[in-house]
C-alpha cells in the first residue's frame, strides 16, 4: 500500500474514534447526573486503577504504556466534562465575578503604599508608574512590605518579582506562598545601573562596592573587570547603598544604583549604564489584601502544588492547551518542610471575561493539591 492509501485507512479509524469518543462522553454525562443525584464524588480512584489494570492486560506489550497514557487522558477529560455539567461554579469563581463587578473603574491615585528600601529605590520608581501621587512607607525588607499589607498599615505594596537579566527574585516567590494577598497591577521598569561615588572619588580610589544582589548579578561583566582588591558587598537595597555611600566618611566606597539616587544623594556617576544588557527590565507587582480586578486586566497569576505522581504537572499544562490560554511564565520553588515537593507559579494571558478563564480556575483548583488565585491585572510598561 502507498502512503495515500495508508492515510485513508487512518482517516477511517479516526472517524470511528471520534464517534466512539462522543458516545463515551454522552454516557459519562449520564454518570455525572447519577453521581450528583446520589451525592457521589466525580473522581473514583479505585475504579480508575481497576480500569487501567484491565486496559494494560488487554494491550500488546509494546503498546501498554501508550494505551495506559491514552486512557489516563480519557479519564481526565471525562472528569472535567462531568464537573462542568453538574457544577454550580466554585466559590472562587463567584468571588472573581463579584470582584469584576464591584472594583472601581479607575485605579486609585493617592493610596498608602509599602515599598522596600528608601527614597530613590527602584520600587519607589515603579510605584510612581502605577500611582499618580502615592503616599509611600518604606520598610527594611520584603517581609516588612508583606506584613504591612497583612496588618493593614498600607493598602498596597510594590515589590520586584523578576528581572530580564538576573531572573526571578526567589525570596519574593517564597513570601508569596506564605502570605495571603492579591496582585492588582504590575509594571515593567527599564533599569539603568550606574556606579555612584562621592564627588571627587576616582576609580582607583574604590575598595568596596555595595548594591542589592540582583543589581550585582545584572552588572556581572563590569564587576568581573575590576581589580582584585575591590570587594563587592551585597546590600539590602540599591537606594540604601547609595545613601550609605553619601553618608560615609570614606572615599573608598561606591554603590551601584539609579541615576535618580545620584541626584537625590548628591553623588557622582563614575560609570553610567554598567548593566550587562541594555534592555534590562525589572517587573514589579502591586499587591493588596483585597481582590480587586480593574478594567483592562488581561494577565492572571496563580500558584499551585500538584500531587506527587508522574504526569501531574503535564495535566496542569494540558489545561492551558485545551482552553487555548497562553502561558507567559512558569516558576517552581521548593516547599519548606517538604522533601522534593514544589510550588508552581504561573502567569497567563487571557480575557477575564471569557468562559475559558472561569473554566481554567475551576478545573485547575480541582486537579491541584493546593490552589491559589493571585489575581488578574494589567501591566504598565515604561
Amino acid at each position: 500500500m502507498n502512503l495515500d492509501e495508508l492515510r485513508l485507512e487512518i482517516d477511517g479509524i479516526d472517524n470511528e474514534i471520534i464517534k466512539l469518543f462522543q458516545e463515551r462522553m454522552d454516557i459519562s454525562s449520564q454518570i455525572a447526573k447519577y453521581k450528583k443525584d446520589n451525592n457521589l464524588k466525580i473522581k473514583d480512584p479505585a475504579r480508575e486503577r481497576a480500569k487501567l489494570a484491565d486496559v494494560a492486560a488487554k494491550s500488546r506489550d509494546d503498546m501498554q504504556s501508550y494505551t495506559c497514557f491514552l486512557f489516563g487522558q480519557l479519564f481526565e477529560l471525562s472528569r472535567t466534562y462531568q464537573n462542568r455539567l453538574i457544577s454550580d461554579g466554585t466559590e472562587l469563581a463567584r468571588q472573581v465575578k463579584s470582584a469584576i463587578e464591584n472594583t472601581p473603574q479607575v485605579f486609585p491615585k493617592s493610596p498608602m503604599v509599602a515599598c522596600q528600601g528608601v527614597e530613590g529605590a527602584y520600587s519607589q520608581l515603579a510605584c510612581g508608574k502605577m500611582f499618580q501621587t502615592p503616599m509611600i512607607m518604606y520598610f527594611n525588607n520584603f517581609e516588612g512590605v508583606f506584613s504591612a499589607i497583612d496588618n493593614g498599615l498600607c493598602q498596597y505594596g510594590v515589590i520586584p518579582i523578576e528581572n530580564s537579566t538576573a531572573g526571578s527574585v526567589n525570596q519574593v516567590y517564597d513570601l508569596m506562598y506564605r502570605h495571603d494577598f492579591k496582585i492588582v497591577r504590575s509594571a515593567r521598569l527599564k533599569v539603568d545601573h550606574n556606579l555612584l561615588v562621592k564627588p571627587g572619588t576616582k576609580m582607583e580610589d574604590i575598595r568596596e562596592i555595595y548594591s542589592h544582589q540582583q543589581a550585582l548579578s545584572q552588572c556581572s561583566a563590569f564587576l568581573a573587570g575590576l581589580p582584585e582588591n575591590v570587594k563587592v558587598i551585597p546590600h539590602p537595597n540599591t537606594a540604601e547603598a547609595a545613601k550609605m555611600v553619601a553618608e560615609s566618611d570614606s572615599g573608598a566606597c561606591a554603590a551601584i544604583s539609579s541615576r535618580s539616587c545620584a541626584e537625590l544623594y548628591g553623588l557622582d556617576i563614575l560609570s553610567p549604564s554598567i548593566q550587562d544588557k541594555g534592555n534590562n527590565y525589572t517587573r514589579f507587582i502591586c499587591i493588596s489584601k483585597n481582590l480587586e480586578i480593574y478594567p483592562g486586566a488581561d494577565k492572571t497569576s496563580i500558584m499551585l502544588t500538584t500531587p506527587h505522581r508522574p504526569g501531574s504537572l503535564y495535566n496542569v499544562l494540558g489545561k492551558f492547551y485545551e482552553l487555548g490560554i497562553n502561558l507567559l511564565k512558569l516558576e517552581s520553588r521548593p516547599l519548606p518542610d517538604r522533601d522534593f515537593e514544589f510550588m508552581f507559579y504561573f502567569d497567563v494571558k487571557t480575557s477575564i471575561y471569557s468562559e475559558e478563564f472561569i473554566q481554567m480556575i475551576d478545573e485547575l483548583s480541582q486537579i491541584s493539591d493546593e490552589f491559589r488565585y493571585l489575581g488578574s491585572y494589567s501591566e504598565v510598561i515604561e
